[in-house]
């Protein structure tokens, strides 16, 4: 039998769909009834991952701290190359967290300094969720020392190099 970390009462206060997940998926089910994430596709009204939606586009697990996903993995060999060419004096992956409210952090993927001394936060994203736009919009407002700058990869060229879109927060 697993320890609770949390009490009954701030279980209550969580959102449903969180409550479900720490439950394993049986927060809103019936006694005995398998978790969503095991239901075949087709038998609840929301879409699963291998049927499409928005869990089809979404990371299954979190990685590790400090661990770079393929898309940040890329964007960190373009930094690399900017290095290189004398358009960016240092740049880090994840090197703090911000605090936007108690209890709400933002972790930048990568701080970049560039040639002039400017410092950036470039947050890579492969898809934009509208929370994650938000946080970076709020971040950008209580954090004017620096320019936040939102990166997605358009499509890769050559050698697989790809083309980025920037946009200014």
């Amino acid at each position: 039998m697993s320890k609770r970390i949390f009490s009954e009462e701030d279980l209550a206060r969580l959102p449903p769909a969180m409550t479900e997940r720490a439950l394993g998926g049986r927060g809103a089910g019936k006694k005995g009834e398998e978790p969503e994430h095991m239901r075949m596709p087709g038998a609840s009204g929301k879409k699963s991952a291998a049927g499409g939606g928005m869990k089809a586009m979404q990371a299954l697990g979190r990685l590790k701290t400090g661990e770079l996903n393929k898309t940040e993995e890329l964007y960190r060999a373009h930094l690399e190359k900017r290095r290189m060419a004398g358009e960016v004096a240092w740049y880090q992956f994840e090197p703090f967290k911000l605090v936007l409210a108690p209890k709400t952090t933002y972790s930048p993927d990568f701080l970049v300094q560039l040639a002039s001394g400017h410092l950036e936060v470039h947050e890579v994203k492969g898809y934009w969720m509208e929370d994650a736009r938000l946080k970076i919009k709020f971040a950008a407002e209580k954090f004017p020392i620096f320019k936040f700058i939102a990166v997605m990869k358009v499509d890769e060229g050559k050698n697989n190099d790809p083309s980025w879109k920037m946009e200014d927060f």
